[in-house]
């Protein structure tokens, strides 16, 4: 249910369930993982949804048998990371859970109007992936951080954008030539030179 977009040195990955609001299933999120790991001969990555959720994070019934506490969702985020090419988050719609992880990883978060954010793994009775709560930390601080984590506060899209946490909001309409055209240097751009300017980055 990941549906792969290929286009010279861009990539485009859609989670594609939108009758369960796009929710992941072990399945989904292990495709997702070996995506992004591919990934690392591409120029740019944008990560998508279809419909008008990004992601639920986990299916319901796939967290209750354990998939909330998989090594799969630190390793879709650490290869994201990893790319030595663009990474870009087009949040199509409400962005929840653990898929926080890899829109935390990316190097740019666009958003529709009507997304929302949030993160309620303490109310679950789960902690946040490990390298979930530095990389919000680094964008936002650590008491809007507690925010999220701790007061388990939906921040609309207008507010995440304030706070750092999503760069700029698009219409629905164009979210994805949105994206496309935040790709068009780093596509044209000497692999090496690109990697260069990432690794400063990081």
């Amino acid at each position: 249910m990941i549906v792969v977009e290929k286009d010279g040195g861009l990539w485009i990955a859609r989670i594609n369930r939108p009758d369960k609001a796009n929710s992941l299933t072990p399945e989904m999120l292990e495709e997702l993982a070996e995506i992004a790991e591919a990934a690392q001969d591409a120029k740019a990555l944008i990560l998508t949804g279809t419909g008008k959720v990004f992601s639920a994070g986990a299916d319901l019934e796939a967290a209750r048998a354990g998939m909330a506490t998989s090594p799969l969702w630190e390793r879709l985020s650490s290869a994201i990371a990893a790319l030595p090419g663009l990474s870009i988050a087009a949040l199509n719609g409400t962005i929840a859970g653990g898929s926080m992880g890899m829109a935390l990883a990316c190097d740019i978060r666009i958003a529709v109007p009507s997304a929302k954010v949030f993160y309620p793994v303490m109310k679950l009775g789960f902690l946040p992936q490990p390298s979930d709560p530095r990389r919000m930390i680094d964008l936002i601080g650590r008491s809007r951080t507690a925010m999220i984590l701790m007061a388990g506060q939906k921040i609309e899209a207008s507010e995440a954008q304030t706070w750092g946490l999503i760069d700029r909001l698009v219409a629905p309409e164009s979210l994805i030539d949105e994206a496309r055209a935040l790709t068009v240097d780093s596509l044209a751009a000497d692999p090496a030179i690109a990697r260069g300017i990432k690794d400063v980055l990081r």
